[in-house]
């Protein structure tokens, strides 16, 4: 069995935008304190979400290198609407932290959720691995979602 080669290059590129988009995504999103509103049940501790999100972006990462380095003919689309849902991802703090608009917020969410759920479509037929990735982060997605249209609920 041939042991495939790692292509250096399409891996940083896909760390390097994923990670970095996530961390202007913070940036953009300003001091993102929410111990002064008032809190939905199943609220993680602060410390848990830049941990949680770095683990999460870094597989996305992978799973589309993965599918990038797959060479397959159909990995244009399904690359495309990766790299969009990571601005849309970046753009979400922004709404919710800074500009406090949280039930835009929520609907830019499920937008990315869309999003999301679309390029997994694309990635399951290309590389199964890639898909099994991203499940983790719909999972904190549609938790994220839960968290945000609570907060817009308990902060009216």
């Amino acid at each position: 069995m041939r042991v495939k080669r790692i292509d250096w290059k399409a891996l940083i590129f896909f760390l390097v935008y994923t990670l970095g988009l996530g961390f202007l995504g913070g940036l953009l999103g300003g001091q993102m304190d929410l111990s002064s509103l008032n809190q939905p049940a199943l609220v993680p501790p602060a410390w848990l979400f830049p941990v949680v999100w770095t683990i999460l972006y870094t597989l996305m990462a992978i799973a589309a290198y993965l599918v990038y380095t797959s060479r397959d003919i159909d990995r244009g689309a399904p690359l495309r609407l990766y790299l969009l849902q990571v601005i849309v991802n970046a753009l979400w703090p922004l709404f919710f932290f800074r500009l406090e608009w949280r039930l835009f917020a929520f609907v830019w969410i499920l937008l990315l959720i869309a999003l999301v759920v679309l390029t997994m479509v694309g990635f399951k037929p290309i590389s199964n691995t890639a898909f099994w990735l991203m499940v983790p982060y719909l999972v904190w997605l549609l938790f994220a979602a839960y968290l945000n249209f609570s907060f817009y609920l308990l902060n009216r």
